[in-house]
């Protein structure tokens, strides 16, 4: 038997020889592809970082699948994308972040909380958050709190809130934003976050506040609808309630459903990003079980592990299942803190886009 023959040999049942003589086993899931260091260095954009997570493992492979998935569907024009806002986003500060992506086009509806929008009118109307501590080191968490709630300023994490900016944000939905829609009936939930985007745009300039009229504001000059699945858990809905006891003002939560299904259903592409999981996570994938079509590209930033079942953790490969992603879509989950990665990645996406 000649040497080429013996080679032949060992080829034939599926085993490879390395150079030590040692027979790797057949490997189909095995496809070689080295892994990379990243690399960094002064001066590099974030774009350029987000790049170099993807020669990395774990967590940063994520981010950079997450940071090209999003960049592909916020640069495709006919890409309808609908943007899943929650947890306490505004508040502690990614509410630029937001009115941006809104302002310059890449968001064609924004699903997200009471809380964010309540948080949102506040700072467009003057009022103001700040920075906080979780805790005093010198007294119990509950010493801490109770501190705070006697000098009536509400915590979230590490970030401050005087209590009299909720009276003037009560004040602002009584006089400006409530007494429109009396007139009109009964209005959908939609209809009031639009009275409310015009109210903050209005009051801010009329104010001259300082800071920026924000998210409604900017959903409402740039026609992109706002939907609020679970209004009545917030201080916008309290606030809402507490009017319709005395006023005319009728909300029907049912009443979104049409623009909202008609959007997804007229979509070329559809896809979401959805930043916090809860109900308006559930609002914007559910959107698609009543289409015939499913979403192309899906981009979730959570905390929440998967093992526990709830739809906050869920996976995207879970949603596939229901049918709310294609079966060819493009998608990625980024488990870290979303005022971390929200910037993160939106910034790494518009580099690559603009």
């Amino acid at each position: 038997m000649s040497d080429d023959e013996g080679h032949d040999e060992d080829h034939a049942d599926g085993h490879d020889e390395d150079h030590a003589g040692h027979h790797a086993p057949h490997r189909e899931e095995f496809s070689e592809d080295p892994l990379g260091h990243t690399r960094v260095a002064g001066g590099m954009t974030v774009s350029e970082l987000v790049e170099q997570y993807g020669h990395a493992g774990i967590g940063a492979a994520s981010v950079h699948e997450a940071g090209d998935v999003l960049a592909e569907m916020l640069g495709n024009d006919d890409c309808t994308v609908f943007l899943s806002l929650a947890g306490a986003m505004i508040p502690t500060g990614m509410r630029a972040v937001v009115a941006d992506l809104i302002r310059d086009g890449y968001v064609d509806a924004l699903v997200t909380t009471g809380a964010n929008l309540t948080h949102d009118a506040i700072e467009a109307i003057g009022g103001k958050h700040h920075h906080g501590r979780e805790g005093d080191p010198e007294k119990s968490a509950r010493e801490h709190d109770e501190t705070l709630r006697d000098e009536e300023v509400d915590r979230i994490y590490n970030v401050y809130l005087p209590q009299e900016h909720f009276a003037l944000f009560e004040s602002h939905l009584r006089e400006e934003v409530f007494p429109p829609l009396e007139a009109e009936g009964t209005v959908s939930i939609e209809r009031l976050c639009r009275e409310l985007g015009r109210a903050n745009a209005e009051v801010n300039e009329r104010e001259d506040v300082a800071e920026a009229p924000g998210v409604a504001a900017a959903a409402y000059e740039n026609d992109v609808p706002i939907y609020c699945p679970a209004v009545q858990d917030s201080v916008l809905g309290l606030q809402a309630w507490m009017y319709a006891q005395t006023g005319d003002l009728t909300l029907d939560a049912l009443a979104d459903m049409t623009a909202l299904t008609d959007l997804a259903f007229d979509a070329d592409d559809a896809g979401c990003l959805l930043v916090g999981g809860g109900v308006p996570k559930n609002f914007t994938l559910q959107t698609m079980l009543v289409t015939p079509r499913a979403y192309d590209y899906a981009v979730q930033i959570t905390m929440d592990p998967e093992a526990t079942g709830g739809l906050s953790g869920a996976s995207l490969e879970e949603a596939r299942s229901w049918g709310k992603l294609e079966r060819d879509a493009r998608n990625a989950s980024v488990h870290g803190d979303a005022t971390v990665m929200l910037p993160l990645l939106v910034a790494a996406a518009r580099e690559r886009i603009e």
